[in-house]
């Protein structure tokens, strides 16, 4: 499918966009020190960009969200692949979508606008983007300064340049079997309760559940605010705890918020429970005003359904 080769090939950030950054699977085993996850926010998305060239599914690549107006020169050709959210992305003006490999020859340029559907859109390249890794991972957190393209956090900036070692023979699209724009479409969020459900007060459990919420424009990498029903707790100070991704903690104004890939490691909010993985991916393509339900599931099924998902890039 792929060899490794001894030739270096590269793309030149011709104009920076809102926000580019290099992101793999995620940084873990170190939340003991203070240093966040971090990662894909849509972990689904790009694991389907890299299973669209061969790659390792967690390599590094390039997480773009909103698009912007970024504009990426080849400097060799090249294969690359795009998955995740339709940012109406162009080669030399021809348009490109979302969930396949493509061909790329020396001084093409892709241009990425604004969304058609989702949020961020994930581009691959052959063997994963060639920076070193911080504490494990390749991975931006432009919040610690950590990671990344230039090893601070920062996303790309004019004049940046992203290369890799690796080579891509075929070029693939994803089967119509793949359910690989799940992550984009829908509006339940499953949602696994957690330990402090109970303190919530009946009324609140009720519109919780079954209110719809709005995904507010307070939102970025590190949680995302959803605004409807005000929720109140009858629990009083908590010492704080550990926070798993898609953590949802209601603090004192009663409007949850979801916390994602960049959270901090330890909170002390009541929290209603955590989206499952699959949920926490959707809830990151959902652009500001999006209207989302969440959904009561159980420890099992998130389990199996997180199974599923795995095995669906087999």
């Amino acid at each position: 499918m792929k060899e490794a080769t001894a030739q270096v090939a590269s793309l030149r950030v011709v104009q920076a966009g809102p926000l580019a950054l290099v992101e793999d699977g995620g940084r873990f085993g170190v939340r003991h020190l203070g240093v966040t996850q971090s990662g894909a926010a849509d972990w689904v998305s790009l694991r389907w960009a890299n299973w669209l060239l061969g790659n390792t599914l967690n390599s590094a690549a390039l997480e773009i969200v909103i698009g912007g107006g970024l504009t990426l020169e080849a400097e060799s050709d090249t294969t690359l692949a795009l998955a995740g959210a339709d940012l109406c992305a162009e080669l030399d003006g021809e348009p490109l979508e979302p969930g396949g490999g493509f061909r790329v020859k020396a001084g093409q340029r892709l241009v990425f606008r604004q969304p058609r559907n989702g949020l961020r859109a994930y581009l691959a390249v052959p063997g994963g983007i060639d920076i070193p890794e911080v504490l494990g991972s390749r991975s931006a957190t432009p919040r610690e300064r950590l990671g990344g393209h230039a090893g601070d956090g920062r996303p790309l900036q004019a004049g940046d340049r992203l290369s890799w070692r690796g080579s891509a023979d075929t070029v693939r699209r994803l089967p119509p079997s793949a359910g690989a724009s799940d992550t984009l479409w829908g509006d339940r969020l499953a949602l696994v309760p957690g330990a402090q459900i109970g303190h919530f007060s009946g009324p609140s459990l009720y519109r919780a559940f079954n209110a719809p919420w709005r995904v507010d424009d307070r939102a970025d990498r590190m949680g995302v605010r959803l605004v409807g029903p005000t929720l109140q707790c009858q629990l009083g100070s908590m010492v704080s705890e550990g926070i798993p991704l898609g953590a949802v903690q209601v603090p004192p104004d009663g409007q949850p918020i979801v916390l994602m890939s960049d959270r901090q490691t330890i909170g002390g909010y009541p929290r209603l429970g955590a989206l499952t993985p699959f949920a926490a991916a959707r809830l990151a393509q959902c652009l500001p005003g999006q209207v989302v339900r969440l959904e009561a599931t159980s420890r099992a099924h998130a389990l199996e359904t997180h199974r599923r998902c795995l095995a669906s890039f087999c």
